[in-house]
């Protein structure tokens, strides 16, 4: 029986034992001798371990749908009730329009009985379904109306439709009285099972640290919405402990399904874990082989164990969204191939003996009420239906007698708050000066949501499974910067077919070429609000960004909030003044230079120390930044593992930086980019900004996990990131004399100032320099004004390798660095493998990677000051930002578009709430 419930070892056994009834069944359908060999080409994948087949899609679903009206057929049956998608997947938009004419009797057919139609109706979660179920409250048929209201009690994804049902209970609809007292008793929730008192598992354990990359990777990244495909590749380079099929391209399938023969679910155990990009894909890809099934839900799986010294907090979360069950806790003790059992209510892991391993606390108490549900974004939803129905019924709003409400904040009110928590409160509607403390649960308001191309796939999927036809925050973004200087296949279609399904629902979307996803986001900011992203690295320069997985994303743009337990916060403070030829990338690596120093952040990983983990990032210090600098200062705090960061900044670089927003804005509703009411009602909202220019501030009381402080007068020579691990810092004197293979300026931890900073080093070569160098700007605009100077002929001369606008090297799904290479790199993170196969990655700035290209080498502290010095000569010329409303070509595009009444009365709204 073909079934979302296949697994990879049993793909053989099943094709076995049904190979006679599909000889048969074949004789009768057209469409199953084509899906038949889709299922063996799939059986034969991953070295023979086999991956399950892929749901149906609209087009296979119209033929089985079709075969299925003119004779019964078992197999076909069986793949349309459990290999169609629920939500608004286009395929489920066909199975539920077949369904709803079978059940509302104006269509019959010898496979599906009304009745049984309507309980598959009852499967599909919400969106399409939705209507027919709620119309068949009112049939003249009382059996088929109480079906009906059966399977709605069941259904969270129901949005104004709960209008519908509420209008008709109140007009005597006995049907629509039992799904509004059925929500109010959180029946939804209370027939899932109980979390276990105990669950005893085989340890899966992998020892040191584990990031997204590790479990992800970016290579196969084209392959991340087809989630056991992609799974195949996870953990697919050898490392202590496990043992890939094909190292390199495979993972570790055979020791998975050997230690599986031990009779017990496998537990993913690490030291650190889950560091690195916010990918939800890595997340997916262990529950593919450690959870359990969901049922009526192709090819996502949910639930299962993550055990780690250290979870990195977005992996935490995506584990929590996915229904997994995500504990920190020691596990020095916990080897490969352990049985345990984990007692999640009583906070203690035991040994097959019955003796005391370790013993932990959940992170919330809301927790195991998520693992019930399925996940935090059901338990929110369902939660919230149930408060509403109660509300309705007139029993009050409060729920607390069946679900463990998030705790409110303990001890006496903070003498003050930090710009962070006050940022939040202003999300959360709190009055003026007031902010969220830390420990508190909230959801925010999401003012800007952005989404990228390697995790837009998965986004698209999540909105579609979250029935979303239209998004409620303010603001969503889509780009293209990750796949489209070398696109595959997969990654063309997803060119042609994304912007659409995100302008369709209210968003913006950029296109192929045009550059990195936050280069242009940051340019779309307001000031003081809060937001998300798809990418680890979305961490607004003005305001505060919570980056997350695929799924939260898809809940703050579907919904407009996010849920948040509010982090601590990590103040830095930097003071004196900043020394000849240091750079603001040097400041980046100052912080955990600072960390290391005052023991708050280790490399080890067995029992790792990091201050920054999970917490919000706040850097005072340097007001007068320009917004461009001061992204690479909070752009890197996704290094630190930090949840967010702030950085206070006084109001001129803001309004300076806005202004010229205005106009690019502007520009690109002239150059027919879209969604236009969303473009125009974020201008509106700029100006109102510009209008009258307020910025929160921190309280001086407010108070701090810990405080870094950080004197530039002492900091005077470059601090680089070592192989391979960005938390590994050392000053330029200690690496000095390093040979370098290649260099790669790129990346969004740059800017215009550093490729011309670059491009006026390189013209005063009169050799070819030594080393393969990768020259990648940030955006289209950047690299049109880089052409005009003429700074691409410098390029040209000096052999580098000019890259399309966007992530280039930074993400290693593209082109990629020699194996074994030493490189210096502007870009974000330096894991092992990630921009080359076993390469030695230093993070530097963009002025210490463009003399290492010259040199060949790291360079001394006095020939890196040398080479400074001639930077430091025009300064003022190299290090000048794109002011768009200082760009004539812009300008006069801006002009030619006025903004509506309508969204500036919008934006007004808006600014008020």
């Amino acid at each position: 029986m073909l079934s979302s419930r296949l697994t990879q070892s049993g793909l053989r056994k099943t094709a076995a034992a049904i190979a006679s009834r599909r000889a048969l069944a074949r004789s009768m359908s057209s469409f199953l001798d084509e899906y038949d060999q889709h299922v063996a080409e799939r059986a034969g994948m991953a070295n023979g371990f086999g991956v399950a087949p892929k749901p149906l899609d609209a087009a296979q679903c119209s033929k089985v749908i079709d075969e299925l009206k003119q004779d019964p057929n078992e197999r076909l049956l069986e793949l349309l009730v459990h290999r169609v998608p629920p939500g608004v997947d286009e395929a489920a938009y066909v199975k539920a329009t077949w369904l709803s004419a079978l059940a509302t009797g104006k269509e019959s057919s010898a496979s599906i009985s009304r009745s049984y139609a309507v309980e598959l109706l009852g499967t599909m979660q919400g969106g399409y379904n939705v209507s027919t179920l709620v119309n068949l409250l009112k049939d003249s048929d009382a059996e088929i109306a109480d079906l009906a209201a059966k399977q709605l009690s069941t259904t969270l994804l129901v949005f104004d439709a709960f209008y519908d049902i509420e209008a008709a209970a109140k007009g005597g609809s006995d049907a629509a009285q039992k799904v509004l007292e059925s929500w109010a008793s959180a029946e939804w929730y209370l027939k899932k099972p109980e979390v276990p008192q105990t669950m005893t598992a085989t340890v899966f354990k992998v020892t040191g640290e584990t990031n997204t990359d590790d479990l992800s990777p970016a290579q196969d990244a084209w392959s991340r919405p087809d989630i056991p495909l992609h799974a195949v590749a996870m953990l697919k380079n050898a490392r202590d402990g496990i043992i890939p099929e094909v190292d390199g391209e495979i993972g570790p399938l055979g020791q998975i399904q050997e230690l599986k023969k031990k009779g017990h679910p496998l537990a993913y155990v690490g030291d650190v874990v889950g560091t690195g990009s916010s990918r939800k894909s890595a997340t997916n890809s262990v529950l593919w082989h450690f959870a359990d099934d969901i049922p009526y839900v192709p090819n996502v799986r949910a639930g299962g164990l993550c055990l780690g010294g250290k979870i990195a907090p977005i992996f935490f979360n995506t584990m929590e969204d996915s229904g997994a069950l995500p504990i920190e806790l020691e596990v020095g003790d916990m080897n490969m191939g352990d049985i345990i059992t984990v007692h999640p209510h009583a906070g203690k892991v035991t040994g097959e003996d019955g003796s005391v391993i370790t013993e932990f606390e959940l992170k919330t108490n809301v927790l195991l009420d998520e693992v019930r549900a399925g996940g935090r974004i059901p338990l929110i939803i369902g939660r919230g239906l149930t408060s509403k129905a109660r509300v309705s019924l007139g029993k009050g709003e409060a729920v607390d007698d069946i679900f463990n409400m998030p705790a409110p904040p303990s001890g006496a009110k903070p003498e003050g708050f930090t710009l962070a928590q006050k940022m939040v409160g202003k999300a959360c509607g709190m009055k003026e000066g007031e902010g969220v403390v830390p420990g508190q649960y909230c959801e925010p308001k999401m003012t800007t949501v952005g989404s990228q191309d390697t995790t837009g796939p998965m986004t698209r999927d999540e909105l579609k499974t979250l029935a979303c036809l239209g998004f409620s925050a303010d603001l969503v973004m889509q780009s293209f910067c990750h796949t489209a200087a070398y696109p595959k296949p997969v990654d063309v279609v997803t060119h042609h077919t994304l912007p659409d399904f995100i302008m369709n629902r209210g968003g913006v979307s950029l296109r192929p070429g045009d550059g990195i996803i936050h280069s242009w986001l940051n340019r779309m900011l307001l000031p003081d609000t809060v937001g998300t992203g798809g990418d680890s690295h979305t961490r607004f320069p003005i305001g505060i960004s919570f980056p997350a997985g695929s799924g939260l994303v898809a809940f703050g743009a579907a919904t407009g909030i996010m849920p948040l337990d509010m982090p601590e916060s990590v103040l830095v403070r930097f003071s004196g003044e900043m020394q000849p030829g240091i750079t603001l990338r040097d400041l980046v690596q100052a912080i955990p230079y600072q960390a290391l120093q005052m023991g708050l952040l280790t490399t080890e990983k067995k029992g790792k120390k990091n201050i920054f983990s999970g917490r919000i990032l706040e850097i005072e210090g340097l007001p007068d930044l320009k917004c461009e600098q001061a992204f690479e200062l909070s752009d890197a705090s996704a290094e630190r593992s930090a949840a967010g960061c702030t950085i206070k900044l006084n109001k001129e670089p803001i309004i300076e930086y806005l202004q010229s927003n205005v106009v690019m804005l502007k520009w690109m509703i002239s150059e027919g980019y879209g969604d236009v009411r969303t473009l125009e009602r974020r201008i509106a909202r700029m100006e109102d900004w510009l209008a009258n220019p307020v910025l929160m501030e921190a309280d001086e009381k407010a108070d701090y996990a810990a405080v870094i402080d950080i004197n530039l007068n002492e900091l005077k020579e470059p601090v680089l990131a070592l192989p391979n691990d960005p938390d590994a810092s050392a000053l330029l004197s200690e690496v000095a004399g390093t040979p370098v293979d290649e260099v790669f300026i790129g990346s969004c931890m740059t800017n215009i100032g550093h490729f011309r900073a670059a491009g006026k080093l390189l013209a005063k070569e009169t050799k070819p320099i030594p080393t393969r160098l990768w020259i990648a700007p940030p955006t289209k605009m950047d690299e049109a004004q880089l052409i005009e100077e003429g700074y691409y002929s410098t390029f040209g001369v000096a052999g580098a390798r000019t890259e399309m606008p966007g992530c280039s090297l930074c993400m290693g799904n593209q082109a990629r660095v020699a194996p074994g290479c030493t490189t210096v790199s502007t870009s974000t993170r330096n894991f092992p493998n990630r921009l080359g196969q076993g390469a030695d990655v230093f993070l530097a700035s963009a002025e210490l990677a463009a003399v290492a290209s010259i040199e060949g080498k790291l360079p001394t502290v006095e020939e890196y000051m040398k080479y400074m010095d001639k930077v430091n000569a025009t300064a003022a010329d190299t290090y000048r930002y794109l002011n768009f409303d200082e760009l004539p070509e812009f300008v006069k595009s801006a002009d030619s578009v006025e903004i509506s009444e309508e969204m500036k009365e919008a934006a007004r709204k808006l600014d008020a709430a």
